[in-house]
Order: C-alpha cells, then structure tokens, then sequence
C-alpha cells in the first residue's frame, strides 16, 4: 500500500523551543505581556531559506517554568506574548509556505491549573476532583496540599490528567477546536503521548479530521512498537527515537549494520499497510545536540544525508543547523534549550557553512519526491559503507554514505543510464548494470539519473584529514545482512575491486545481536549488579532502571529478545523512570 499524498508526508520540520530561544525567564511572573515572540519574526525567512516547509513551535501557553506544567491552554505565556502575536505568527509562516504544528501538554497540568486549584480548595466538594488521577484525601505531599495525586515522572508539579473522565476529554478536544479557530495551526505534537489514554488519543484523532483537512497529530514516543500509536485511529507519526539514536551512534562506533537494521525493523513495522512516516531528528530539546554526540565532527555530513533520505520526516532542532553544541550539565536541559542570536549565527563562516548544506539537502528533498515517497530498498551495507534505493513512479534514487576515514569505491548493481550526484554535481555511468562511484572520506551523495546540469553545493569543511591514496572498494553482497554488531574495520577494507565482469565479494559477517543471557542458572541478564531498594527511581542509574523494567516484565510472562533490545536501546533516564512507574 503506498504512502498517501499529504502535505506532512513530504514536509521538512524545525522544531523551536520559544521560551529557550527568545531569553525568557525560567520561572513566570504573571507580570506584564513581554512580546519576545516577535523577536522570532526574523527566523521565518531563515526557515525558508534552508527549505523548511513545517515547525513545530512549544509549549506557547501560560505555564509555571518550562512550559510543560500548563496554567491555561488557551493564553500565550505571557513570557513570550499574547494570543494576537501567536496569531500573526502563524499567519506569517502560512505566507512564507511553512505550516506550523504546536505542542499539545494534554497529559498533565500545572498545579495553578484552574480544575487544581479548585480541588485545593474545595477538596472532596470540587467538581474537578475526578479531573485528575488518583486523588486521595487521605493523603499528603510535598506541598502539604493535604491530598495526593497522580503525576508524570514523578514530579506533582505536572499532575497528571484524568483522560478517560469525558469531561476532561471534551475540554481538551475543544482546546484544540479553539487553537485551530483562533490561531489557524496545523498539527499538534503530543506531549508523553506514549503515557496518553489510547481512547482519548482516537477522541483526539475525531477531533483532528473534523477541524481541518490534513490537521496532523504527532506523538512523543520513545520505546516500543510504534504502530501502536500510528495508524488510521490514532496518529499520524511518533517521534522516531530508535534512529535518533542509531544515527550517532552508528558513525561514533563506525557500525552501519546498527543503522540499516533499525531503518529494516521499522520500515517493515508498518501502518495500516504502509511504510509509517515516523518523524526523524537528530537532536531535539532534551537530547544532546547532534554535533556533541558525534566523536568525529566531520560525520556531521553523512549523519544529515541520512536524516533528509531515509524513509520519514526530517527535523532539524533550532541552531543545530549551525553545528552548534549542547551537552547535559547536572542533570539540566538549559544547555539544549539557549537564547541565540540568529545575526551572529549567520556572521559566522564556519557555522553558515553547515546551514548551506541543509539548505541543499533541504532543496533536494523538495525536488524528489522518491526521498518522500519511495519504496527502500537497501543495495549495499559493511561498517563503513551504506547505500540503499528510494524509488517512486519509476524514478529510483541512489543515497550513499561513508564513514570512513578514507575514500571509498562502491559499486551498486540494477543500475541503468547516468547518473549526477545531487550534492557535488558529479556525473557517473552504468556499466553493464553496474553504476560505480567514489566517496570522499566521511561523506555521501545522493544519485539521481539525469542529464541535466546539478551546481554544486558547498560542503562543510570540518577537520580535513588526509586520505590514502588507494581508496576503499566495496561491491554489493549477494545478500542482505541484518544484524547489528559492528564488523572489525580490517575485515571492510579487504574487500577486492570487482573486475570488468563484477562478481560481488561477500559482506564479512557481523557477530549476532546480543541476546539475554537468561537461563536455568542465570534468569536476569545483567544490566547492573544490584537494584538498590532504597532508592527512588528518579535517583537510580540507567542501567538499575532498565533491571528494574526487566524484572517487572518477566513478571509479567516471558521476556523475548525483542522486548529486551527495547530495554537495552533505550538509555534515557527520564524515559526509563516513566516506563518503570507504569507497571
């Protein structure tokens, strides 16, 4: 079944955090309206610029600190302006052809939340007692409210919804009949949707087709099978967090297999019969910044080309176009969330140099609809060296990475006429079905057949090292390998040039997938030695939370490999706390 024609199926996202872009204070005063969402008026013809034809822009609405413990859903925080400034905003993009998506936080509230507010102080008489999960007046908390609540994370500052309570669920659906009459917004991201109430999420998806047509529903996912939330009764998209983190860590451990065989996996996780068009990003407001993750800087390049060619949508976070850094201190996301100054950014050749080639990247996504729309197929996979087809309506595109410090021959098969390099401009010709190219170390291209004349993009300069002077050579394997441990880079480079009647050299075979070490004698794969019984999960370790996730699911019935990749994959401790918390 193909993937439907729609607007955010062959959109290019950026993603912006206001209250961290724009320098507002951390904490709200509920003082004067400050307009600092004016002062991101000028970012618009940026977003343009580099082809950019959606944002996702939030948390916009009044709120305590960080935007995700909401005061009131339907005013702008007044940190950042007012609902007329929202509104000039959007109709702003919409005139420079990006739609705009807003975050919905409809999983929790803030505790100066109307409904909260009322159960502080008319407690088993409020109205709004039911409006919140488990509330208990025999209870206490931290804020000696002399009840307790439900929360997200842990956290009752962000008490947590009621979504089954048809109350709650027809003020939130009319939270986002009013966002869309009021402010004229596309789509919504889903705060921790993979905590959200299914059936409030279908209500949501009701809400959605009725509103306006293509209004897209995206949800904040981090493990498990995304087509639990993807398909024609719930979502549109998930956050992609499986190649998140399989695109840095793939080039820091030089292991394509990891990421070829995470694109397979979801690829062939599909959505009512289609391929699901999974929202991919780099880097977003609480992860590392990709040009922090990546041990070798020039990988920033081969990192980006898969972002805008693989299949889903891509997203650039705000200033990572610029190859900015960010890395998490203490614990805190104010790193991952600064005020920039866009004129200083643009001043700054370096920096501008890698705001070029997402702009190109962003131009050859626009003009090929095969990288929006096309069935993949992968054509050539070793540690160092990736390509795989994308084809659509008889077009087929040729997308070729390179992770190696030195330059690589490949040769692909199935391969007819001339084909030009989107990037570089480079011309190559099939040779007896056969289409052979060289790839300058830590870098890629993107081949499409074609005669006419490609100008070359500028190319981020970035630690030049010096290369060999025999390059690599790598031909197809006859058949396509999947596992995902890294293959010994001497073992790569051994593979011979392929002679005026290629034959292709087998791929050397990766070791296997980890598998749990469960048996008779050992039942517990060991994520760590011990769970400490004494402390809360928020001050557990990564590897403690997932023993922890592991013992509760082999509680639960038997854990299969699958399930324990999940937990093994997923190495972010917030996540990890939530997941632990919902059993």
């Amino acid at each position: 079944m193909a993937i439907p024609r729609k607007w955010y199926n062959e959109a290019v996202f950026y993603h912006i955090y206001p209250l961290g872009l724009t320098g507002a204070p951390k904490q709200n005063p509920y003082g004067e309206t400050e307009h600092r969402l004016n002062t991101l008026l000028p970012w618009i013809e940026h977003l343009k610029n580099l082809g950019i034809t959606a944002l996702y822009i939030g948390p916009l609405f009044e709120s305590v600190g960080h935007g995700y413990e909401t005061t009131d859903y339907k005013k702008v925080d007044s940190r950042l302006g007012d609902n007329a400034d929202l509104k000039n905003f959007v109709a702003e993009c919409h005139n420079n052809g990006i739609r705009v998506i807003l975050d919905g936080v409809f999983n929790h509230t803030g505790r100066d939340f109307f409904a909260f507010k009322d159960i502080k102080q008319n407690r088993e008489n409020s109205v709004y007692k039911d409006w919140y999960c488990n509330v208990n007046f025999w209870g206490n908390n931290e804020y000696n409210d002399g009840f307790s609540y439900g929360n997200w994370g842990g956290y009752n500052l962000l008490a947590k919804l009621n979504q089954k309570h048809p109350a709650v669920r027809d003020y939130l659906c009319d939270v986002v009949r009013f966002w869309v009459s009021e402010f004229d917004i596309d789509g919504i991201r889903l705060d921790a949707a993979d905590v959200l109430d299914f059936s409030f999420m279908q209500a949501l998806r009701r809400t959605a087709d009725e509103v306006k047509p293509d209004f897209w529903l995206m949800g904040e996912v981090i493990h498990g099978d995304y087509n639990r939330w993807v398909n024609d009764n719930t979502l549109h998209s998930v956050t992609n967090y499986h190649l998140h983190k399989a695109l840095y860590s793939g080039h820091n451990d030089h292991n394509y297999f990891e990421i070829a065989h995470t694109v397979k996996r979801l690829y062939d996780m599909t959505a009512n019969g289609s391929p699901m068009q999974l929202y991919n990003f780099t880097d977003n407001h609480d992860v590392e910044r990709i040009y922090t993750k990546l041990t070798n800087k020039t990988h920033f390049l081969p990192t980006h080309i898969l972002l805008y060619t693989l299949p889903g949508v891509p997203s650039i976070y705000y200033g990572s176009e610029f190859g900015i850094e960010g890395r998490k201190e203490r614990h805190s996301d104010d790193s991952l969330r600064p005020c920039l100054a866009l004129e200083e950014l643009q001043k700054d050749t370096q920096k501008n140099t890698f705001a070029k080639i997402i702009s190109r990247l962003g131009e050859i996504r626009k003009e090929t609809p095969a990288l929006s729309y096309g069935d993949y197929k992968e054509v050539l996979l070793t540690n160092r060296q990736y390509a795989f087809s994308r084809t659509y309506n008889g077009e087929t595109v040729f997308v070729c990475v390179n992770n190696d410090d030195n330059t690589a021959t490949l040769t692909l098969r199935n391969a007819s006429g001339t084909y030009t390099g989107l990037l570089s401009g480079t011309k190559v010709s099939a040779n007896n079905g056969f289409l052979q190219m060289n790839l300058p170390a830590n870098s890629g291209e993107i081949f499409i057949c074609t005669d006419k004349k490609i100008e070359p993009a500028v190319l981020p300069q970035i630690q030049p090292i010096e290369t060999k002077k025999e390059p690599v050579r790598v031909t197809e394997p006859p058949a396509k390998p999947t596992p995902t441990a890294t293959v010994e880079p001497e073992a790569q480079k051994q593979v011979a040039t392929p002679p005026a009647q290629p034959v292709p050299t087998p791929t050397p075979q990766p070791a296997p997938a980890a598998k749990p070490k469960a048996d008779a004698n050992n039942p517990t794969p060991d994520f760590c030695d011990c769970i400490p019984t004494d402390k809360p999960y928020e001050e557990m370790t990564v590897e403690q939370l997932q023993q922890v996730i592991f013992e509760k699911m082999k509680k639960n019935g038997p854990v299969t490999e699958r399930m324990y990749k999940d937990i093994a994959d997923n190495t972010y401790h917030n996540s990890l706390v939530t997941w632990a918390k919902s059993f």
